[in-house]
């Protein structure tokens, strides 16, 4: 893939001021998430020196072979940046080795002070199918997240001077861009054809960067500890990349406590003297003999017959729509998902829980909720945005 010529090579890094306001962000979030997770609640964790040591390796971006995929179940609207609580605090002013994030940009990208704050925060404008038209498995954010993951230069679709479209400069609009490093937004991608936003993958800083995912798409709380179905965005970020990335399941309690969706007035204060915990589970992604590089030399397969078909390389992160809607191409990725959740569920399993039904990953099952997509549901869990 990605066999057309790249475009001309934006710089190494963004411009030093974005770069200084990202270590900002990045570190006031952090540094407060971890200071209200131990000292205003108690947090145990879980396989964290392991984790650290997969953390260091990565730490020179030039040296790195691949990117990292952390996947967890999702509990509270606040789990990002909770979690992230549990990092030293030396982790968490290094934005070249800290997570990018999809928020939803129906609430975090409404206006220039948003965006500016979650994209300094290292956070991808994502449309939720449930709310926007635009949204679902292959919008362009989930172009540029596959491109995170992998190695630049990419080829189209960037945006040039002549063909990115105006930026909105008003307050209201959600329109963004480094005037530093891309003074003709040059290096920036929109979501619907309108939008302007920072492109992170141009930049070779940013290769095999490190993505957090919460595949069941929403908060989801159940008495029982049970997980929703996984949604497949997170199969495109493990099948498409162009090295397997490591790939690390984790298992998050206790912060439904902290914001549950049933809490009264003031529902926006965060509660405190609540137990939390975070279990971070072995890579079972990466270089080995793992189902990933199986599922992802399938995959290879697909797009080199699908090219042939074609008479054409495709750009990394787009798509033909055989590899969209392929028997085939679905098959794989509806397995991928099966095999991450089963990850993260062991990871449930060693934390100490009892095996879940299996009717619980399965989309069938929710469909039962019927058109309620939020609030209590008739097994007695809640939902909630994320």
């Amino acid at each position: 893939m990605d066999s057309a010529s790249p475009s001309p090579s934006p710089p190494p890094q963004p411009s030093l001021p974005w770069r200084i306001g990202s270590a900002l962000v990045m570190g006031f979030v952090g540094i407060n998430s971890r200071i209200f997770m131990n000292i205003a609640n108690t947090t145990e964790v879980h396989g964290l020196e392991r984790f650290l040591r997969t953390l260091d390796r990565r730490k020179d971006p030039k040296r790195r072979r691949r990117g990292l995929i952390t996947v967890s179940n999702h509990i509270c609207v606040m789990d990002d940046p909770f979690i992230w609580g549990a990092l030293p605090f030396s982790y968490q002013i290094d934005p070249n080795n800290h997570r990018w994030a999809l928020a939803a940009h129906d609430i975090c990208f409404t206006n220039k002070v948003f965006s500016t704050l979650f994209s300094l925060g290292q956070t991808l404008p994502t449309h939720r199918l449930g709310y926007s038209p635009l949204g679902g498995l292959f919008q362009p954010t989930m172009t540029e997240a596959v491109r995170l993951m992998s190695h630049p230069p990419f080829t189209t679709p960037y945006s040039s001077p002549t063909s990115a479209p105006p930026i909105d400069k008003s307050l209201s609009s959600p329109d963004i861009t480094d005037p530093f490093s891309s003074p003709n937004h040059t290096y920036t991608y929109s979501t619907n054809g309108i939008d302007t936003f920072p492109a992170p993958s141009a930049y070779d800083t940013r290769q095999y960067s490190w993505i957090h995912i919460f595949p069941e798409g929403r908060v989801h709380q159940h008495p029982e500890k049970m997980m929703r179905y996984f949604k497949w965005g997170v199969a495109r970020l493990i099948l498409e990349p162009d090295e397997c990335p490591d790939i690390v399941p984790m298992w998050i309690e206790g912060n439904d406590q902290i914001m549950h969706e049933s809490r009264p007035w003031p529902r926006f204060v965060p509660r405190v003297n609540k137990r939390c915990g975070v279990w971070f589970g072995d890579n079972v992604g990466g270089d080995g003999s793992t189902v990933f590089n199986e599922l992802r030399r399938k995959w290879r397969q697909l797009v080199e017959e699908d090219e042939k078909k074609e008479g054409r390389g495709f750009a990394m992160g787009v798509l033909s729509d055989g590899l969209k809607y392929g028997k085939e191409a679905v098959a794989l990725r509806e397995e991928c998902t099966r095999q991450i959740r089963g990850a993260v569920l062991a990871v449930r399993r060693k934390r100490g829980l009892p095996d879940e039904d299996p009717k619980e990953g399965l989309v069938e099952t929710w469909r039962q909720e019927g058109g309620k997509t939020e609030g209590k549901m008739e097994d007695g869990s809640w939902v909630g945005r994320t």
